[in-house]
């Protein structure tokens, strides 16, 4: 691969993963959280995250065409997904609860790995990146190793996220959970949206 292509790759990874916009996300959710609590998260997360991705970038294709899916449909899905998880947010029901409330709820996995992090965006970007068809598997460890770099990225800012709440409080991060929420809702709503337009055709 090109080094134009590998940038290409780590530009459309970094905004599908979009590392800055999890940072107010990971203050919300772990706002009642220890530092060691809020830092084992991040990382859980992230590591969680990364296979989750993996999984798709080398199998997912086959995976939506042993099942029949198309690309479009998986997008639809997704924005749903996004969209119900935003609501949430914007209305606080219960994800900014501390983990002791509910021991069977890991904000680890749920809303950081997915779908903060392995966002359905991110999850449809590997897929079409790594395109069975026209990449070998060593052109498909490079796009991995890419994916790694942005979410060794991810990982650093949720890490500084500690001092972030220092600096804006917990009522800074409240704020910040509501307006993410509106920003997310918005992107569900075009995935869907792009999904039906490409389904529909142009016009």
């Amino acid at each position: 691969m090109s080094f134009n292509e590998l940038l290409f790759d780590f530009v459309t990874l970094w905004v599908t993963v979009d590392p800055v916009g999890t940072v107010p996300l990971f203050l919300s959710v772990t706002k009642d959280m220890t530092t060691a609590a809020r830092k084992r998260a991040a990382m859980r997360a992230t590591l969680i995250a990364f296979f989750l991705l993996a999984g798709f970038l080398y199998l997912g294709q086959y995976l939506l065409e042993a099942m029949r899916i198309e690309m479009l449909s998986f997008q639809i899905a997704g924005g749903i997904v996004l969209f119900l998880f935003a609501l949430t947010m914007i209305f606080d029901r219960g994800l900014t609860r501390s983990t002791s409330v509910d021991a069977g709820h890991d904000v680890a996995i749920f809303p950081l790995a997915m779908p903060s992090i392995a966002t359905p965006g991110a999850l449809l970007a590997v897929v079409v990146l790594t395109d069975n068809n026209t990449h070998s598997f060593s052109q498909e460890t490079l796009t991995c190793l890419v994916m790694a770099l942005v979410l060794m990225a991810t990982l650093v800012l949720m890490l500084l996220g500690d001092w972030i709440m220092r600096l804006i409080g917990p009522s800074g991060a409240n704020v910040l959970s509501r307006v993410m929420g509106m920003i997310l809702a918005a992107a569900a709503v075009q995935m869907v949206y792009s999904a039906f337009h490409g389904i529909l055709g142009p016009g």
